[in-house]
């Protein structure tokens, strides 16, 4: 059954889509995090052009998380705080990463510049992570036990200036890392169509030591107020949100992420870490392939400016 999407301008099987956004909503649901780091690429690879996908999966991140964030607040699992000052920097840098998306859109450079972004950070990001889950596995068989840094221990963070205390985490810390985290988190968010959680996450447990009963829920109010900027800023300069593309893909993730959780739950944390791991390694590689390999048309056409 084909369907016509009208910004992406180009007819798509409804199946196919329904199919990878509950695809997609399996793999969040199951490990935890947001999908946009593979919803871009999967629609890329099916011929979306980049600049759509960005734009109309960052709606779809910031639908999800909707969710995700509520449940976290009832639970008073979200320090306010933290997430208010981690949003002073995430506006910022989805405002400018927004702007950088545009210019790069406006030169031509915009699709070279999300593929070599994607293979940058997702090899990096899944070899790291796949390495890491691998030597749990391995420990694990031998017994051996890590000795984890205390939540609460101090690093050459804590020392920087301008220290705010945030309660509800119970942590004494400078504000100038929070507002780069939020500000980094933004602008790749704006530029990759990436909530982002994957990487901020990480971020605020090991680096800024916060505490891992408030890190979920104040990560995903951040994904849900940067990435709903985004669209808005998308939809309103560049036109480029295809809202029957995104309602589409939101009807399969919530329908692949309630099977995601439970089958979840019925895997042992380092081999969900070494299947991530292998999961974002294998689309960064893929992405790697499309940019060396010869493309079937040597030439690409590309709306010019009035003359």
């Amino acid at each position: 059954m084909q369907l016509f999407l009208p910004i992406a301008d180009l007819p798509v099987n409804i199946f196919l889509i329904l199919a990878m956004g509950a695809a997609v909503g399996f793999v969040s649901g199951m490990f935890g995090i947001g999908g946009g780091f593979l919803m871009t690429p999967l629609l890329i690879f099916i011929g979306i052009t980049p600049a759509v996908a960005v734009a109309s999966v960052a709606s779809h991140i910031a639908a999800s998380s909707f969710s995700g964030a509520i449940s976290y607040w009832r639970r008073r699992a979200i320090d306010p705080v933290l997430a208010l000052v981690l949003l002073s920097g995430g506006i910022i840098g989805t405002a400018l990463g927004v702007w950088t998306f545009t210019q790069l859109r406006a030169l031509g450079q915009l699709d070279l510049l999300i593929a070599l972004s994607y293979v940058i950070l997702l090899t990096t990001v899944g070899g790291l992570m796949f390495w890491e889950g691998l030597r749990a596995i391995m420990r694990a068989r031998r017994g051996v036990k890590v000795s984890l840094r205390r939540p609460g221990s101090h690093g050459w963070i804590h020392g920087l200036p301008l220290k705010m205390r945030f309660k509800r985490s119970k942590i004494y810390l400078s504000v100038i890392p929070v507002v780069t985290v939020g500000a980094i988190i933004g602008f790749i968010g704006a530029v990759m169509g990436i909530g982002g959680g994957f990487i901020l996450v990480p971020i605020m447990i090991y680096l800024l030591r916060v505490p891992t009963a408030t890190v979920v829920g104040t990560s995903m109010v951040l994904t849900l107020v940067t990435m709903l900027f985004a669209t808005m800023m998308h939809a309103v300069t560049n036109h480029l949100v295809d809202a029957v593309l995104a309602l589409i893909l939101m009807i399969g993730g919530v329908t692949g992420a309630q099977f995601g959780a439970r089958a979840g739950q019925k895997i042992r944390g380092e081999h969900l870490r070494l299947l991530l791991g292998l999961l974002i390694l294998a689309v960064g590689i893929r992405f790697a392939v499309e940019l060396v390999i010869r493309p079937d048309d040597l030439f690409t056409i590309r709306e010019g400016g009035a003359g």
